[in-house]
């Protein structure tokens, strides 16, 4: 097991660009706080024993001469000369946390590095070398990413999940002492190629720069966890990742270079909560080389001005790992840095002990509004190609939302999760983000209209032009945001995950009369959604109404929107009628409720408790329509109906027919509307849809809400 040492590797001068700020060694406190720390960290997994790293350093020497065999089979194939083929080598590296040695327990990946001679080229990779690693019967789950930032084959080796990157060098043959540290590796070699690279480099140089490896490894698995626990690690979501956090612990090193973990771990919240961001954070100088690659300048390159908490690679040529990172998110992290120190103060003055530092962050407390960002797909294949373009997408939708004059603070909670079943069933395979806001508070107590519709609108178009150029988009791919309030979270989420509610919150929800009111914003349906939670069990077919209010919003030009209760059913409805009627009759609201709501056909009954009313408003090529789906209690058996708002009683639907084409062909036989032309496999319901030329329709609404004074 881990253990502290007293041996320091203080090298001559010091490390970083600065002086150190403290030589003090540790005191005999600083030992017991350290083992402390240790013993807080083991119930977590974050130590690996001495069986499994066994077993991943086998593993690792298998793959090395899995690829040699191969790079060395390929050199016959393109008839080189026996004198090269012999010797034209290859070899596995490694970076990331396991190069780092702070991989945990059992579910950590290893991050490699192919490198090849200059005959073997990318394609080989991703078609010989992939062919070959499906014939191995240890390999499992193997999948190839050519098109990401970093071309990747992803799959898992006798148990071990394995991410392996390529790269080709300018050599002709590759030995087992090559040093990738040397500049001159990256002579000739494209893009690819470097980025594949550039990640050992990084972490052998970062390894290089701190003075105790011992002490630095144990920081970082204590920030790591920390991070994770806290909802802050993750560099697609905007937070940072491995690599960032590991330079951020190695500047704390070099400022410390005698202290021990707990010092360390506590000297860290307090540097970077008080860090002059968006002061770069530096290993060692910036420096240059006769390759004239790009390197991070914000005094050469514009863009670099822009990078909000620039964290720079020590590796030439040195880029910002952190080029994710937003101003809510860089937000997001110094609170939680500022937490780190009270907490960290607090153990090392006896006051508290690590767990309290490791207790997970309480998202669904934290903020008062929330988005609901689902994504889905009708296949399980679709799905994970779909959110893992959703996912690398959202810290768009997050500064899109940071853009808002109304929103201070955009935080998104990185776990995803399972979709409520009961909430979409006709979506197939459905995964949930939610973002938590904070508005601005308004100077006066005059109601704020806050519109969301355009940054949702451009989050949900980049995700589908994207899609489209990687050639993934699939029908049922589907994206929806919805906004709610926190005490309307347990419709989506469930008791399990809301389980550290306050009792008065629990209590409020489950006596809450006021329903969920929430405006979606989708791509394939939209909605305004309602609810009523009873305890009776009893159905009911009164049309006895009660109006709650109208909407102050609009789903488009065309129509407003009223919602009404059904007090016996428990069930609320979304009404909308043509803008240009200034005046709707209670008299026309009633028979249209009633319609509604006088029993679905078949003698099915309505469950009168846990219903939510989910209404669909569709618009195609500037017309609405509104369908709606009866979303009953898990515990119902009762099937979903369907029905259709008109303010004059239609025929009924053919069964499996859309309730609006039968309003449709009543029209059309009284000689009113023709018909409603169905979309061509090419047509855009919109001029700004980035919707490619599939059968995929896209359609749009808005998102609005109002904010009191």
């Amino acid at each position: 097991s881990p253990s502290t040492s007293r041996q320091q590797n203080q090298p001559q001068g010091h490390y970083g660009l600065t002086s150190p700020i403290s030589l003090a060694p540790p005191s005999d406190k600083d030992h017991i706080h350290t083992q402390q720390l240790i013993e807080a960290m083991k119930p977590f997994g974050v130590f690996e024993d001495q069986e499994e790293l066994y077993h991943r350093t086998t593993v690792l020497g298998k793959l090395n001469n899995f690829v040699r065999e191969w790079i060395s089979e390929l050199a016959e194939s393109k008839n080189l000369p026996p004198s090269i083929t012999e010797q034209v080598g290859g070899k596995i590296f490694t970076f990331g946390s396991y190069r780092l040695g702070v991989h945990t327990k059992g579910s950590s990946d290893i991050d490699a590095l192919c490198v090849a001679p200059s005959h073997v080229e990318r394609s080989d990779f991703f078609q010989s070398f992939f062919e070959k690693l499906k014939n191995l019967e240890e390999v499992k789950n193997l999948r190839a990413i050519e098109d990401a930032y970093v071309p990747v084959i992803k799959f898992e080796f006798d148990g071990i999940e394995i991410d392996l990157v390529f790269a080709k060098l300018s050599l002709p043959t590759v030995s087992d002492d090559l040093d990738l540290r040397d500049d001159s590796c990256l002579k000739s070699l494209d893009i690819r190629c470097i980025r594949s690279l550039n990640g050992s480099r990084v972490t052998d140089e970062i390894l290089r720069l701190v003075p105790n490896l011992e002490n630095f490894r144990l920081t970082l698995r204590a920030v790591k966890l920390w991070a994770k626990r806290r909802g802050v690690y993750s560099n697609i979501m905007g937070f940072l990742g491995g690599v960032s956090w590991a330079m951020l612990v190695a500047r704390i090193c070099q400022l410390y270079p005698n202290a021990l973990a707990s010092t360390l771990v506590n000297k860290f919240f307090l540097i970077f909560s008080r860090w002059d961001w968006p002061k770069p954070v530096l290993l060692k100088r910036l420096e240059e080389s006769f390759l004239n690659l790009p390197v991070w300048d914000p005094r050469v390159n514009p863009s670099d001005r822009y990078h909000v908490m620039p964290i720079i690679t020590p590796a030439y040529p040195q880029q910002n790992s952190t080029y994710n990172v937003s101003v809510s998110t860089r937000a997001v992290m110094v609170e939680e840095f500022l937490r780190g120190l009270e907490v960290t103060d607090e153990i090392l003055k006896g006051k508290s002990d690590w767990s309290k530092l490791f207790e997970p962050l309480n998202f669904f407390q934290k903020y008062k509004h929330y988005i609901v960002l689902t994504a889905s797909a009708f296949t399980e294949e679709h799905h994970l190609n779909w959110i893992g373009l959703v996912e690398s997408k959202i810290r768009v939708l997050v500064g899109n939302l940071e853009r808002n004059e109304f929103i201070t603070i955009a935080h998104v909670q990185p776990q995803s999760f399972p979709g409520n079943k009961d909430l979409y069933k006709q979506s197939g395979y459905v995964s949930m983000w939610f973002l938590g806001l904070v508005f601005k508070k308004a100077e006066s107590a005059i109601k704020t209209n806050v519109d969301l519709t355009h940054g949702i609108q451009s989050f949900t178009d980049t995700v589908y032009r994207q899609a489209s150029a990687l050639n993934i988009l699939k029908e049922g791919m589907k994206i929806e945001a919805t906004y709610v309030k926190r005490k309307q979270l347990h419709y989506f989420l469930p008791a399990g995950t809301l389980q550290k509610r306050k009792k008065q919150r629990v209590s409020d929800i489950s006596q809450n009369n006021s329903g969920l009111q929430c405006k979606r914003s989708s791509l394939g349906e939209s909605c305004s959604d309602g609810s009523k939670d009873r305890d009776s069990r009893t159905p009911s077919n009164s049309s006895s109404l009660n109006k709650i209010s109208k909407l102050d919003i609009s789903t488009a030009e065309t129509e407003r929107l009223y919602v009404f209760e059904v007090v016996e059913c428990g069930m609320w409805f979304l009404i909308a009628w043509p803008n240009s009627k200034s005046q709707v009759s209670p008299t026309e609201m009633e028979a249209t409720v009633a319609l509604r709501t006088s029993g679905p056909p078949g003698g099915c009954t309505i469950p009168g408790y846990n219903t939510v009313c989910q209404l669909r408003t569709c618009f195609v090529q500037g017309q609405h329509k509104l369908s709606g789906t009866l979303i009953t209690d898990p515990r119902s058996a009762s099937p979903k109906q369907h029905y259709s708002p008109t303010s004059k009683v239609p025929r009924p639907p053919s069964p499996g027919e859309c309730p609006q084409k039968a309003i449709d062909g009543e029209k059309a036989r009284k000689g009113g509307a023709r018909p409603r032309r169905r979309l061509s496999s090419k047509e855009l319901p919109d001029s700004s849809s980035p919707v490619p030329t599939n059968s995929i329709r896209i359609i749009k609404r808005s998102i609005k809400l109002t904010l009191n004074g």
